[in-house]
C-alpha cells in the first residue's frame, strides 16, 4: 500500500467508525451426512473446531498488528436441512445444540447455517427443520437461522411464507429478541457472511475465509467534503471512497487466509450501520440532501448510493460478493430509529427502498398482537421485490409482545433498541391461506 493510501486508512479506522464487520468461515457439513444423528453432531463439531481452531486467535492477530478493528468472527456452515435429512429424527435441535458448542468452545461470535431451501418446495428434512426453529434458538446462544422461501428461476414458496410467519410468532410468544436469529430470503446468496443470513452454500468450496466490511463513517465523511455538488460528483466520490474501504476488505482477507490456509472467498462490501453515531447509512442519505431519512427522494438516493457503493467495490477487488451494497435496519441505525421515532419513516417506505438497496426489511419491531397473516403478507411483499427484480431481499420482523405502536424494545450491542412501528390493521387472511407457489416472472426463463 502506498503511503498515503496507509494515512487514509489510519484516518478511516480513528475517526470514521471503519471495521472490519466480520471474518466469516464458510464450512461444507457434507461430508459430516450420516443416518445416526449423534454420529452427524459428532463429525459436525469435529470438523467446526478443526477448521476453525484458529480463527479467532488469527483475526486478533490480524487486528493487533494492523490495526484493523475485526468487530465479530463468525461460521457459516452447509444448511442443516440438507445434513440431517439422512438421520431418522423428527427434530433438529441436536444439530443447533451442536452447532452452539462449536462456537462457544472456539470463541466464535455467531455460527449461522440453521436454514433451509425451500424455494421450488420442501425436501425431506425441511419442514423438520422449520419445526425445530422455535426451540433451537431458544435453547441456543450463538446459531442464527434462515429459510430461503423464494427465487426470481423458482417463484414464492407461499405454503414456506406462512410456515415462517407462524414460526416468527411463536419465538416472539417465548421470547421477541430471538427473533433477530432467524431471516427470511428470497434469492439467497451462498457467500453472504453477514448474520442471521449467512449459510455456506453447495456451490462452494469445502472451507473459504469471507470478510464483510462496514464504512457508513467513512462515506458520509467524504460527502461531507462535497456539500452542494451535483450527483455526479456525489456518485464519484462515493465510489472513490468504496474502492479504499473494499482494499482493506480485502487485504485483511488475504492475510487471514494465508496464515489460516483457507482459500479466500469475497469481500462483502456492506454498509452495515450501528448504532453508534456517525455510523449510518441514514446520516449518508441525510447528508445528500435530505431533511431526514423517509422523506421524497430518499429511494433515489439510496439507488445512487447504493450503485456508487458496487462499482467501486467491483474495481477494488476480483472477488466481491455476499450483498455488497447499503444495509438499512431500523434498529441497528442511529438515524433510522430517529426517523422512526419522529414519525418520518414507515414500514411502506422502507419497503420501497428495498427494492433499491441490498437486502429488505431489517430488524424491524412491530406489536406483539401483529397476527401470522400479516408478518406472512410482509414477507410474501417482500419476496416478490426481490423475485420480480432479480435481487436479494429479506425480512427479519421482530413482534415485540406486549409491545404496542410507540413503545420500544432495546436488543443491546450492535444490534440497538428499535421503535415498535404500526401496520395495517387491513388482513391478508385469505391470500395467506391460499397457499401453493407464485410462479416465477417472466423474465426468469432466459436459458
Amino acid at each position: 500500500m502506498e503511503t498515503k493510501q496507509i494515512q487514509d486508512t489510519i484516518q478511516m479506522i480513528e475517526e470514521e467508525h471503519l471495521d472490519i464487520r466480520t471474518i466469516t468461515m464458510g464450512i461444507s457439513l457434507l461430508d459430516c451426512i450420516d443416518s445416526d444423528a449423534k454420529k452427524a453432531c459428532q463429525r459436525i463439531y469435529d470438523k467446526i473446531t478443526n477448521k476453525a481452531k484458529d480463527l479467532v486467535k488469527v483475526a486478533e492477530a490480524i487486528q493487533r498488528e494492523y490495526g484493523v478493528p475485526i468487530v465479530n468472527k463468525r461460521i457459516s456452515v452447509t444448511p442443516i436441512a440438507l445434513v440431517a435429512a439422512a438421520s431418522a429424527s423428527d427434530s433438529y435441535v441436536e444439530y443447533a445444540l451442536t452447532m452452539d458448542k462449536a462456537a462457544t468452545d472456539l470463541g466464535i461470535d455467531i455460527i449461522g447455517g440453521f436454514s433451509a431451501l425451500v424455494q421450488k418446495g420442501y425436501q425431506t428434512g425441511d419442514h423438520k427443520l422449520i419445526n425445530s426453529l422455535p426451540e433451537a434458538l431458544e435453547s441456543t446462544e450463538r446459531v442464527c437461522g434462515s429459510i430461503n422461501v423464494g427465487s426470481t428461476k423458482a417463484g414464492i414458496n407461499m405454503d414456506a411464507v406462512r410456515e415462517v410467519g407462524q414460526v416468527v410468532k411463536k419465538i416472539a410468544s417465548v421470547d421477541p429478541q430471538k427473533c433477530m436469529n432467524l431471516v427470511a430470503f428470497c434469492n439467497a446468496v451462498e457467500d453472504n457472511p453477514f448474520m442471521a443470513g449467512a449459510f455456506h452454500g453447495v456451490g462452494e468450496a469445502d472451507c473459504v475465509i469471507n470478510m464483510g466490511i462496514s464504512g457508513p463513517g467513512v462515506v458520509k465523511r467524504a460527502l461531507e467534503r462535497v456539500k452542494g455538488e451535483p450527483f455526479d460528483v456525489v456518485a464519484e466520490t462515493i465510489k472513490k471512497t468504496a474502492f479504499k474501504v473494499t482494499r482493506v476488505g480485502q487485504f485483511v482477507g488475504q492475510i487471514a487466509s494465508e496464515r489460516l490456509n483457507v482459500p479466500f472467498g469475497i469481500v462483502d462490501l456492506s454498509l452495515a450501520p450501528t448504532p453508534a453515531r456517525g455510523d449510518s447509512v441514514a446520516e449518508i442519505l441525510e447528508e445528500i440532501g435530505l431533511d431526514s431519512v423517509g422523506a421524497p427522494g430518499t429511494t433515489a438516493a439510496l439507488a445512487m448510493l447504493n450503485d456508487a457503493v458496487k462499482k467501486g467495490g467491483i474495481m477494488a477487488c476480483s472477488h466481491v460478493g455476499g450483498l455488497s451494497g447499503a444495509f438499512i435496519p431500523v434498529s441497528e441505525d442511529a438515524g433510522m430509529i430517529k426517523a422512526v421515532e419522529a414519525d418520518q419513516l414507515s414500514i411502506e417506505k422502507l419497503e420501497a427502498m428495498t427494492a433499491v438497496c441490498s437486502v429488505g426489511l431489517d430488524m424491524i419491531a412491530v406489536p406483539g398482537d401483529t397476527t401470522v397473516e400479516t408478518i406472512s403478507g410482509i414477507l410474501a411483499d417482500e419476496a416478490a421485490i426481490g423475485m420480480i427484480n432479480n435481487k436479494t431481499t429479506a425480512i427479519r420482523i421482530i413482534p415485540a409482545t406486549g409491545k404496542k405502536v410507540g413503545d420500544d424494545i432495546n436488543f443491546g450491542g450492535l444490534f440497538g433498541h428499535a421503535p415498535v412501528m404500526k401496520v395495517s390493521a387491513s388482513q391478508p387472511t385469505e391470500f395467506i391461506a391460499r397457499g401453493g407457489r407464485i410462479p416465477a416472472p417472466i423474465h426468469a426463463f432466459k436459458n
